[in-house]
């Protein structure tokens, strides 16, 4: 295991892989049954999608973890398995068919653009200060996400507000978070991991601690068949191309999901990996013009990737890098060994749902909040009282949180990088590759706002 994985080397224990892996599990375990609540609602069934969810989620943390060695979770995203449902299938009238197919050619571009090093060129093409934004920005995002989580902040009057604390979810998130931080400060091994579970065993008395209505794996099996490959079944791919009229509107939702796709994995890696040290060789790397496909950053992106179709053919909307895998990193989670005890608990969670879906927000909002709290600190390597480097800055990291996409946080700063870049005469200066990627937003915005 110490060969395989490099634990020494990466600076880690096997003990600490585990508790980064357990940590890492529980703060995403909800997609197991919000994923299937969701893509239910355009017609699949539950149970189908259930199964799906888990399948792809150990498919491709696996991929993650034995061929790239990163500490990396992967499962359906929260925001696509949304624009699937309530843009794709309800407002574009698109079968859940259909939309599964433009998934599956989603994966298929996004590995194209992964083996042709494109993605990776794109990590390079970024600026430090903007990598450091995108760092402390999903620091905010990842702390938002806790706080929504748990219903914390409130927008019942159409403005953001702290809600009445007299809820018991609020006064167990309110407990766990005290627990956290006392562990945090006191320096306590596995600080997040035991108060995640403290707290879920005190939201017992508090009947927060209660699981979701879920299916057995056996009924789970008996419908997934209802999705497994629909994609090439009647009213599937083929079914894109049939009407010449529709295919401008096929070519266009296929791209906004890969734009988005692709940003949300680059803005994680780059967020996460940078601080930590996981991909400080890659970026060695990249500045190289060597050639190959041997480095983490290469075989991690391309791990992504795959998912993608991976996820598709099983029925699941697309398979992303989740942004919650830096809880586990802020445990110490540093090599594959963490993503592969992540997709032993998705399997068991297959045999589980009851007992997994019982872990309450409560209990994962402040582990969530507090690794974001640790991850703003890539925000001090930005010289803030330089606009030309704060304006690009402050909405790379802002917007993430304000508009609830990584990939839309990242758009911001790169437009407002060009916009700085041209007001000082100093246009040549932007990476051709940068050009492109904003680019490619304003045009993602325009067509969306066509839609």
């Amino acid at each position: 295991m110490e060969k395989f994985f490099k634990l020494k080397e990466n600076g880690t224990t096997v003990g600490t892989e585990i508790m980064a892996g357990l940590t890492t599990f529980f703060a995403m375990s909800y997609i197991i049954v919000v994923n299937p609540s969701i893509l239910s609602q355009s017609g699949m069934e539950w149970g189908a999608v259930f199964l799906a969810t888990i399948i792809a989620s150990i498919i491709g943390t696996l991929v993650m973890g034995l061929v790239a060695n990163v500490p990396y979770a992967q499962a359906p995203g929260m925001g696509l398995n949304a624009f699937f449902v309530y843009t794709v299938c309800f407002g574009l009238g698109f079968t859940w068919q259909q939309a599964l197919s433009m998934v599956f050619i989603c994966g298929l571009l996004n590995i194209l653009l992964t083996v042709s090093k494109l993605r990776k060129y794109i990590i390079k093409s970024i600026p430090v200060s903007m990598q450091n934004a995108i760092g402390g920005g999903i620091g905010i995002f990842v702390a938002y996400i806790g706080f929504l989580n748990v219903g914390i902040v409130n927008f019942d009057g159409g403005v953001p507000a702290l809600s009445t604390l007299n809820q018991p979810q609020f006064w167990v998130f309110l407990i766990g978070m005290l627990i956290s931080v006392v562990l945090l400060i006191k320096q306590v091994k596995g600080a997040i991991l035991i108060s995640i579970i403290l707290t879920t065993l005190i939201g017992i008395p508090f009947h927060v601690t209660t699981p979701s209505d879920t299916v057995s794996f056996t009924e789970a099996c008996q419908a997934l068949p209802s999705t497994f490959l629909a994609i090439f079944k009647e009213g599937g791919i083929t079914s894109l191309f049939s009407d010449p009229a529709k295919l401008p509107l096929v070519l266009i939702t296929i791209f906004s999901f890969s734009i988005s796709d692709t940003f949300d994995t680059i803005g994680t890696f780059i967020g996460t990996g940078r601080r930590s040290g996981i991909f400080s060789e890659e970026d060695e790397k990249m500045m190289e013009s060597g050639s190959g496909f041997k480095s983490r950053l290469d075989k991690a992106l391309f791990a992504d990737a795959t998912a993608t179709s991976i996820g598709a053919l099983f029925g699941t909307s697309n398979t992303t890098t989740f942004v919650e895998s830096a809880s586990g990193i802020g445990v110490g989670g540093r090599t594959g060994l963490t993503s592969v005890v992540v997709a032993i608990c998705f399997a068991l969670s297959a045999f589980l749902a009851s007992f997994v879906s019982a872990v309450p927000f409560a209990a994962t909002a402040p582990a969530l909040v507090l690794v974001g709290v640790m991850m703003t600190s890539s925000f001090k390597e930005i010289e803030w009282n330089n606009l030309e480097e704060a304006i690009p800055a402050f909405f790379a990291g802002i917007f993430m949180a304000l508009c609830y996409s990584i990939s839309y946080g990242i758009a911001a700063g790169f437009i407002f990088y060009c916009i700085v870049k041209i007001c000082k005469g100093e246009a040549k200066k932007i990476h051709p590759i940068l050009w492109v990627c904003t680019g490619l937003f304003v045009l993602n915005f325009v067509l969306l706002a066509l839609l």
